[in-house]
């Protein structure tokens, strides 16, 4: 395997080198004119600034018989005439289990102070294409995701891709360490697209914590980096977990957040010359997103899974823009974090009746759907009765149901409740649960 490795990186230094010249520079959109016809779109060249300096661009179109390019860094000493080399044709990585505990960009580099990466054997391409359908597994067992909320209400099977749809501000994050700290899966890989630059180390020492980054893989792009970082973190988090994935692991993958990279490839696009069409995106946003999401999922016979749970930044609350429409239709359920339920001061503010799993029940047994069942029944009487609730317009006797709900809605909401310190396991979930609703094994 290592021969073998060696024999790509050797294939990927071209015999003879290549150059172009700069002959436009507008924004973040670089064109360059002489080795057009050696390129097509995603190949990539060298930008050669004025200090020697060697920036990494990508071909993303072609305009008037030119070569557009962004750049994964800044443009500056970019300038007209400057030299554009062409690099290796086909970007892949070579993750390997001493990636375990690592903090890298999207490049693949490592950014955490530990060192230099020690390269693995197996060569994954950074835009790998999902296994054909009828090759895959089918959807596997139960994994354990060490928050009983979801384990209960929104049970995930191995291979399954969840959305987790919250507006800025309702605790998806710390959520997201939760899981990553506490799920059962075999490896961890987290991918901070466009994260806030101050929160990555809030997020890595303080909610991860070395339990949860020991057998993590943090991939991190901040928002102030170019839209192409930014893209290519989400595909790198995927690249490394199909590395896992085919060597037989159960993998959890972590998303945070879909909708920032989906505003990196609108910004691509944008600059590319695309039409923008609903809400400013133009098309190829919604191409990439199935080609991103789809990676995830069970792979071929005799390899691991990847349970993808991605993150929606929806806009403005509205759970019906543009990006979360079409990431909901793609993945296999989703988790709706509310703001209102955030406010009263219940964390994770999982909004449960809006929530949905799409391989429940068949995965539970019949005591546990029963013990669901009867916990969205009580919770959807009361949440339709709230407001005459909170009036006192409601009198007691008036509806049995109603009266059940208004009883048992103090423990469902403590229930609900976990602190970012406190686990629970699936069995135990469904144990409390059932215990809150008076139907527990006596």
């Amino acid at each position: 395997m290592k021969f073998k490795r060696l024999l790509a990186d050797l294939e990927a230094i071209p015999p003879i080198r290549h150059y172009g010249r700069v002959t436009a520079v507008l924004g973040l959109l670089v064109e360059i004119a002489g080795v057009e016809r050696r390129l097509s779109v995603g190949s990539r060249c060298h930008l050669i600034a004025q200090d020697d300096r060697r920036v990494l661009s990508e071909v993303v179109g072609f305009r008037n018989g030119k070569a557009l390019l962004m750049p994964f860094g800044t443009l500056d000493g970019i300038g007209l005439g400057s030299k554009a080399e062409l690099a290796e044709a086909q970007a892949f990585v070579t993750p390997g289990d001493r990636w375990l505990g690592r903090v890298i960009n999207a490049l693949g580099e490592p950014i955490d102070g530990k060192g230099p990466l020690d390269q693995g054997d197996a060569i994954v391409p950074i835009r790998n294409t999902p296994p054909p359908a009828n090759e895959r597994q089918r959807v596997g067992g139960k994994i354990d995701l060490g928050v009983k909320s979801i384990n209960s209400f929104v049970t995930c099977c191995k291979g399954q891709r969840m959305g987790i749809f919250a507006g800025s501000g309702v605790g998806k994050s710390v959520m997201i360490s939760m899981i990553a700290r506490y799920t059962s899966a075999d490896v961890t890989v987290i991918g901070l697209v466009g994260e806030r630059g101050r929160e990555v180390q809030e997020f890595i020492h303080d909610d991860l914590g070395e339990e949860g980054l020991a057998r993590s893989v943090v991939v991190v792009a901040t928002s102030d980096e170019a839209p192409l970082m930014r893209r290519q973190a989400a595909y790198m988090t995927l690249s490394v977990a199909e590395h896992f994935r085919d060597q037989g692991k159960n993998v959890l993958c972590l998303i945070d957040s879909i909708t920032r990279f989906a505003t990196a490839q609108r910004e691509i696009g944008l600059s590319a010359g695309e039409p923008p069409t609903t809400k400013g995106y133009p098309p190829s946003t919604f191409a990439e997103l199935p080609r991103l999401l789809e990676r995830a999922g069970p792979g071929r016979a005799g390899a691991g899974t990847i349970s993808g749970l991605f993150t929606v930044l929806v806009d403005g609350d509205d759970h019906n823009e543009p990006i979360s429409d079409a990431v909901r239709g793609i993945l296999d359920g989703h988790i709706v974090l509310s703001r209102s339920i955030a406010e009263r001061g219940r964390y994770p503010a999982i909004d449960v009746l809006k929530s949905i799993s799409r391989t429940m029940p068949a995965c539970n047994n019949d005591e546990e759907n029963s013990v669901v069942s009867r916990a969205r029944q009580l919770m959807a009487a009361h949440e339709n009765m709230a407001e005459m609730i909170r009036l006192g317009a409601y009198r007691r006797g008036s509806d049995p149901l109603t009266d059940e709900a208004i009883h048992y809605h103090p423990a469902l909401e403590a229930f609900l409740s976990q602190t970012k310190e406190e686990s629970s396991t699936l069995a135990e979930g469904h144990a409390r649960l059932a215990e809150a609703l008076d139907m527990g094994k006596k």
